[in-house]
């Protein structure tokens, strides 16, 4: 694979096998197949297959292992890490799209290219809601695969604990269901163990009734820091499973896209997400709002198709640099060393700091034991920076006393994951079991 020609030769075999585009590094719309939402990952595949279908997957599959090749998987680019894709037959599955809701049964069926605001759009007509990830435009499978943290995760727990089966290509080659019934180590292991066991096709996911849900932001001035995360905390130890939220130190750009009392300041951000009576949503969040004046608060009932609007996540790729972890507890000496270095007097921090707070029915194991090893965690804590930038990693290590060391695998960027010895043994031998060449990334 090394000369043009080889390369050339590659894809005009691979496209006699598949109906989706295939494309070699020289050809129009190569790089764009393979886009990261990180725009720091630059990914260097050795070839891309757009497939349409899952008898493109599966025949993309069996010649990458002719080939010799490994197999990397996108639909999105939100999962992308460095070095991932490289050198790698890449399947972009963002053209696999379906979306189906059984309204009587509380199920959905789910393509590999769909993504969760497609799928919420679709549920919503019936006063049901999948568990969906902060930001609509998120794949739905890499979500599910790697576990899953909703907005409301309090309430529904993690996404993956709700998947009722996945269609998927194995290393073989072969396209199979995947459930409680059958190839029940695969069931255990594609719900929250990462990937890297097949090329997901499709998903069925359990859904939630919904009539009504309450949520938004609440902006502080930054000054107030100190007194939001203690009261923060507080606050959190007295809510109902069914309150969830989190809180946020952002340094915001100076760009016309925000309101102008945001634009360019210091503010602490409470995302709060209530599925009930808004009345009671209000009396719940009351005491954070007592807290300190608000520079604008955007708490309100909302459509569900607006769930989005709960943590306004960014929806442009941009190049930053991430990392997650957890921690067992939030007591104030945690506190004290997260405004050192990245409160109002912090000389160099990162753009975002969050703590968003777990418990509730994320504590509790599913009705069908899956692969998320760690639940007992109180918070998650998570930080956008600039790349190359060492405030990120500056935070990181003051905060070491009290974290775990190790992040949600969809949240934990740099980060190893959370997990058990237990757990990554059988991970590793369930790898073994069904990729012993090691095809899938």
């Amino acid at each position: 694979m090394g000369h043009v020609s080889d390369i050339d030769m590659t894809v005009k075999q691979l496209r006699e096998l598949v109906a989706g585009p295939v494309l070699g590094p020289d050809d129009q719309g190569f790089e764009a197949e393979a886009v990261t939402f990180n725009t720091t990952v630059n990914a260097r595949p050795a070839l891309v297959v757009g497939a349409l279908d899952r008898q493109d997957v599966a025949a993309s599959v069996r010649f990458a292992a002719e080939q010799g090749l490994a197999v990397a998987v996108t639909s999105t680019g939100h999962g992308a890490v460095p070095g991932g894709m490289d050198g790698a037959l890449v399947i972009n599955t963002s053209r696999i799209r379906e979306i189906s809701v059984d309204p009587q049964a509380r199920t959905v069926r789910i393509g590999a290219g769909n993504r969760w605001g497609e799928v919420v759009e679709a549920c919503a007509p019936f006063g049901l809601m999948p568990p969906a990830g902060a930001a609509p435009g998120v794949g739905v499978v890499g979500y599910l695969l790697g576990g899953g943290l909703s907005p409301l995760g309090r309430v529904f727990g993690f996404a993956a604990d709700h998947v009722r089966a996945l269609e998927i290509v194995t290393a073989d080659g072969t396209h199979r269901r995947v459930d409680a019934e059958q190839h029940e180590d695969l069931f255990w292991a594609l719900r929250g163990g990462g990937g890297g066991l097949g090329v997901v096709t499709a998903v069925e996911v359990g859904l939630f009734p919904v009539s009504s849900l309450y949520g938004g932001t609440v902006f502080y001035p930054g000054e107030h820091a100190a007194d939001l995360l203690r009261a923060f905390r507080d606050w959190n130890d007295g809510l109902p499973d069914a309150a969830c939220g989190s809180l946020a130190l952002q340094r915001l750009p100076d760009v016309p896209q925000l309101p102008e009392p945001l634009r360019g300041r210091f503010v602490v951000a409470l995302r709060f997400a209530y599925p009930g009576d808004p009345a009671e949503g209000a009396r719940l969040l009351a005491p954070m709002r007592a807290t300190a004046e608000a520079i604008i608060d955007t708490v309100g009932e909302l459509p569900l198709t607006a769930f989005g609007a709960i943590h306004n996540d960014p929806t442009e790729p941009m190049p930053v640099w991430d990392r997650g972890d957890l921690l067992p507890a939030l007591p104030d000496g945690a506190i004290d060393a997260l405004l050192s270095a990245a409160g109002p007097q912090a000389a160099d921090a990162p753009t975002l700091v969050e703590l968003r707070r777990l418990g509730g029915a994320l504590a509790r194991a599913p009705r069908q034991e899956n692969a998320l090893g760690v639940r007992d965690a109180a918070y998650t804590l998570f930080v956008v920076g600039a790349p190359g930038a060492p405030s990120g990693p500056g935070l990181f290590a003051t905060m070491a006393p009290w974290t775990l060391g190790a992040g949600l695998p969809t949240m934990r960027g740099e980060a190893p994951v959370a997990t058990t010895p237990e757990v990554a043994a059988r991970l590793a031998k369930i790898k073994a079991t069904w990729d012993p060449a090691g095809l899938l990334r």
